[in-house]
């Protein structure tokens, strides 16, 4: 459950930003049946540094109710039990959770071959020729991890995060100072 609330907190902000605002969410709420108990302005003033903090905390709480509606629990380990895409469609019903926090819960929470797709991936993947340029976020999730092994995916998830925050940078990428230029179809942009 951490993972996926940290997730949905980590939606159009820094990690920094959300991980203040998980930080103050579990200060405040140290379970998360406390979160279902309070009124949502109680969750939208913990959870205000990670932005977004009106639409934010009615999305976790839809989501708390949601499973806890489904599962009598808060616990989400049987989805490491079923199959992968019976896990991911579960993750996906619930209100707010699209292919990349479904594929982070299953990654990183419990270490299933699924490969988040973020903007930095999908930026490095788009400017490498690994999908072509105009293909959606959802499509790139297939098409991407289809082509990594399974074994690999947690690496390449990283390694590709990491390129796009240190060199492949939304603007003025350092090309020149790339490991992968004599590679990339896109150097210099």
């Amino acid at each position: 459950m951490f993972e996926l609330i940290l997730t949905v907190l980590s939606q159009h902000t820094s990690d920094h930003n959300s991980g203040e605002a998980m930080h103050r969410l579990l200060e405040k709420f140290p379970s998360w049946e406390l979160i279902l108990s309070s009124d949502v302005a109680e969750l939208e003033e913990a959870i205000r540094p990670g932005g977004l903090a009106p639409t934010k905390s009615k999305r976790i709480t839809y989501i708390l109710r949601e499973i806890a509606d489904r599962n009598d629990s808060f616990d989400l380990s049987f989805l490491e039990f079923i199959p992968l895409t019976e896990a991911r469609d579960w993750l996906m019903s619930l209100p707010g959770v699209g292919p990349k926090t479904a594929a982070c819960v299953l990654l990183f929470a419990l270490g299933r071959p699924v490969l988040p797709v973020d903007t930095h991936v999908e930026r490095v993947s788009k400017r490498l020729g690994l999908i072509p340029a105009n293909m959606t976020a959802e499509k790139a999730h297939i098409k991407l991890e289809e082509s990594v092994p399974p074994k690999d995916i947690y690496a390449y998830h990283m390694d590709l995060i990491q390129h796009g925050r240190r060199t492949c940078h939304a603007r003025n990428p350092a090309c020149k100072a790339c490991p992968l230029a004599d590679k990339c179809p896109r150097v210099g942009l």
